[in-house]
């Protein structure tokens, strides 16, 4: 074959992979994602109807991650040893069918339960994705497919806060708006749950939409890369899960998440007790900063990717974000001046995500890659609890969201300091010469 034909096959195999699979996944995750924070604007008119006090809905907001954390590990594992097309559209099922359920809860003790038990359903998901982008692409491409996967976040804030307030404007059947946006917001997770059957594939082996040459050329790629892996060190998956970075990574995602998930859920809140705005318009502004969010994950995962550095585009947005919550509470008597540095904090904290998950897959192989991504984020998401958990209780007790968001922006800081701290995740650039 002529270096053209090879260099065309190539391009060919990528661009094919990434337009079959990446737009697929970008979606499901959209749906949980919304399935995830919809409380954050529910919160909006729910609190008021079922004389929820702060620091109730942070329980209830946050106990989400509690039932997250249990099946990390063994989701990932399943992708890896099993069927991801299974195993995530068993997920999206279940995590459909509870979160119509969410909106019949009455009472705290039903919101705790519930929001529970979604959290275990949704368990996997995320980490599962992970674990089969690595099935089909190749460390130069890692951090776009996942910056392309995670850009469903900001894009699901969004579109979701728009599509929030009119669902909270509507009375059907003389049920609330709050409980329409769960029930209207549960059904396609379970639509798309059965789609997902029928359209994923596994491994590129089995993939018929691929041409034979493709096929195997995508195939030796990532066999190739897994033997650099090897070539470094070999780790089992016991081994992984007490590897030093691996520790961590899992300690860098905490606390993040702890900031991540404090503000997201609290921000609309804090939108509309800062302004007075309707809750309408209290939607569409919060839509704006993940637009900004959503440009700047993927630019920082290209930068990311094409010099191949993973630890600064890390570190970067979270030091810068820290900065930039910072100079938020210092203007909170200035309302649009406060929004733009929350916008500003947004795009950071979606940003650093994409380079971050690249770091577990560069040195860790197969199992060991996604025990290790299971764990990070199982750890990682209890941040999901503490952050939202905190913050409600900083709120009932002062009356104000100051305190809280000075204690996120301290885990943010932590967090950008650890990664500093990271060590041997650069691989060699050629493979190994075989021995004779």
């Amino acid at each position: 074959m002529s270096l053209s034909s090879a260099t065309n096959l190539e391009r060919n195999t990528r661009r094919r992979i990434a337009v079959r699979l990446l737009p697929f996944l970008w979606f499901l995750y959209m749906i949980a994602f919304l399935d995830r924070v919809n409380v954050a604007y529910a919160a909006l008119e729910m609190s008021h109807d079922l004389r929820f006090s702060d620091q109730v809905f942070g329980l209830g907001a946050g106990i989400f991650f509690v039932g997250y954390v249990l099946l990390e590990i063994p989701g990932a594992l399943i992708v890896e040893r099993w069927s991801a097309r299974l195993w995530i559209a068993r997920i999206m099922i279940t995590w459909g069918i509870i979160t119509v359920l969410v909106g019949f809860v009455h009472t705290a003790r039903q919101f705790y339960v519930i929001r529970f038990l979604l959290g275990a359903a949704e368990a996997g998901f995320f980490p599962g994705v992970l674990v089969y982008l690595t099935h089909w692409f190749g460390r130069r491409d890692l951090a776009k497919a996942i910056a392309s996967f995670m850009a469903a976040l900001p894009l699901a804030n969004f579109l979701g806060s728009p599509l929030a307030g009119r669902i909270l404007q509507i009375h059907w059947h003389g049920l609330e708006g709050w409980r329409w946006l769960f029930i209207l917001e549960g059904i396609p997770a379970i639509v798309f749950g059965v789609v997902t059957i029928f359209y994923l594939t596994d491994w590129p082996r089995e993939a018929k939409w691929l041409a034979p040459e493709e096929c195997a050329w995508i195939t030796a790629e990532l066999e190739s890369e897994r033997a650099i892996k090897k070539a470094v060190r070999s780790y089992t998956v016991a081994e992984a899960l007490r590897h030093r970075e691996v520790i961590l990574l899992a300690l860098i995602y905490f606390l993040s998440v702890t900031g991540f998930y404090g503000f997201t859920i609290w921000f609309p809140t804090i939108l509309k007790r800062a302004s007075g705005l309707a809750t309408g318009t209290v939607t569409l502004v919060v839509a704006v900063p993940y637009l900004i969010a959503l440009i700047a994950t993927l630019l920082n995962s290209w930068l990311s990717d094409r010099t191949q550095e993973r630890r600064w585009h890390t570190a970067g947005p979270l030091f810068l974000g820290s900065g930039a919550l910072l100079l938020a509470i210092a203007t909170s008597s200035q309302f649009w001046i406060q929004l733009g540095f929350f916008t500003v904090f947004a795009a950071c904290v979606h940003s650093f995500q994409p380079p971050f998950w690249a770091l577990p897959t560069i040195t860790l192989g197969e199992s060991a890659a996604a025990a290790s991504i299971g764990l990070i984020n199982a750890i990682g998401n209890l941040g999901g609890f503490v952050g939202p958990f905190i913050v409600g209780i900083v709120v009932t007790r002062t009356g104000s969201f100051t305190y809280g968001l000075i204690w996120l922006l301290g885990n943010l800081v932590a967090a950008g300091v650890v990664v500093l701290c990271l060590r041997g995740f650069r691989l060699p650039t050629t493979a190994p010469v075989a021995e004779m």
